[in-house]
């Protein structure tokens, strides 16, 4: 991911930000799944690649709304 690369992470650095394994940041760089976040994953993905959605490549879309039960 460009720009994970730009902030000089690596894909361990991501996912123990996002608390995911770094196997699914590779699964995600390589386009063999696909990022569902949550809304805290997404706000925190935001604030380490130091961007606003806007910039983000489109499979990073906004998560699901998440309706209380």
């Amino acid at each position: 991911m460009r720009l994970r690369v730009q902030r000089f992470l690596t894909q361990q650095q991501l996912a123990n930000a996002l608390g995911v394994t770094e196997t699914t940041v590779r699964n995600w760089e390589a386009g063999r799944s696909q990022p569902k976040l949550s809304p805290a994953q997404y706000k925190k993905l935001l604030e380490v690649l130091q961007i606003t959605s806007n910039e983000l490549p489109d499979e990073f879309g906004h998560p699901e709304e998440q309706n209380d039960p």
